[in-house]
């Protein structure tokens, strides 16, 4: 779909805000350096206010950076408005023309590019098709459900054929069924398109779901780009340990090679390049281990609630509550609260930070 397929750079971008309270600076977005490849699908992912907003806007152009340079594949872009970049904006709003019908709305990018009335009529045709809203053309925009606006800001976007897509968190006015169907979508027209494509989101699980890459922020300070898999097995801190998924912490010292002790017990543990004697904390995922009546590290069972796929779990391990998801508990033995029990841990999901 897109003419060409084009990556984005940001070399030490920064953003700098003035506190309206305190009258001071505060960086929104600071030193961040990030490489979207061409045609990938990248989320910038964390907390209200880590900047990844501001990020998104300085790429489309919405904001301007006090520091560094974006590039749009080899083109410097800090000085182009919004309209002389290779860009399109889905909004969380949607931003709809309400008294055009469906086949307007998305023509409105091309008639401005004054193109033939049969490409026109072509184009929109053909991305229709792509978004599933084929032979809907002359309905009106106020008679669509909320899923089926978002489809039409899609094709809007698409239309145009831009070089890069960008996404202001654009499910977030969805329920979270369709939220989940439409993710799906968003990734499927993108693949199919063939277009690069940066996401905003909050939501966790909504980025692991369609991403390439997730780049999470936190306080303007990108914290870690990778995967979502490498996110979520290797994290880079603790930070990002507990944002993606859930995670518990287990405090521990380094006792060898690729060994932790924990609660005067050894664990095997991937320490990296941590000193013998370190202190750490260990991750574990709840569906990272496994309860029995003997095993590797000792609990007491504080909660136990059945929840139909998985049994969830929380054990007291020391001074930490660690929490515990069995799977598939129909033919588990089935612990309650008081019960002694052993920890045991499958290989490689223990990770020392």
């Amino acid at each position: 779909m897109a003419k060409e397929k084009k990556g984005v750079r940001l070399e030490h971008i920064s953003k700098i805000y003035k506190d309206p309270k305190t009258g001071k600076d505060f960086y929104a977005v600071k030193d961040a350096n990030i490489v979207i490849e061409p045609g990938s699908f990248v989320t910038l992912l964390g907390p209200s206010g880590c900047g990844k907003t501001t990020t998104l806007r300085m790429i489309a152009g919405f904001e301007s950076p006090d520091e560094g340079e974006i590039y749009l594949g080899d083109e410097a872009i800090n000085a182009l408005t919004p309209n002389k970049r290779d860009t399109a904006m889905v909004f969380q709003s949607y931003a709809l023309l309400p008294h055009y019908n469906i086949f307007d709305n998305v023509a409105y990018g091309l008639r401005l590019r004054k193109m033939p009335a049969d490409v026109i009529k072509q184009k929109v045709t053909d991305i229709l098709g792509l978004v599933g809203l084929e032979g809907m053309e002359n309905r009106m925009t106020n008679q669509l459900s909320g899923g089926q606006q978002q489809r039409v800001a899609l094709a809007r976007a698409l239309v145009i054929e831009p070089g890069v897509l960008l996404f202001d968190e654009p499910l977030s006015n969805l329920d979270a069924k369709l939220r989940v169907s439409m993710r799906t979508e968003i990734r499927r027209i993108q693949q199919e398109a063939g277009i690069t494509a940066v996401y905003v989101t909050h939501d966790q699980s909504e980025a692991m779901a369609i991403s390439d890459q997730v780049i999470i922020m936190n306080g303007g300070i990108v914290e870690q780009i990778s995967t979502p898999q490498e996110a979520y097995y290797y994290p880079n801190n603790k930070f990002v340990a507990d944002f993606i998924g859930e995670a518990n912490f287990l405090k521990g010292k380094v006792s060898a090679q690729d060994t932790v002790e924990v609660e005067k017990t050894e664990i095997k543990c991937a320490t990296g390049s941590m000193d013998i004697g370190a202190e750490c904390n260990v991750v574990l995922r709840p569906e990272g281990a496994t309860l029995s009546d003997s095993g590797e590290l000792k609990g007491i069972v504080k909660y136990s609630c059945f929840m139909g796929a998985y049994q969830d779990y929380h054990v007291a391990v020391g001074d930490a509550l660690v929490k515990i998801q069995e799977y598939n508990p129909k033919n588990k033995k089935i612990y309650n609260v008081g019960d002694e029990v052993f920890l045991n841990f499958e290989n490689n999901t223990l990770y020392a930070l």
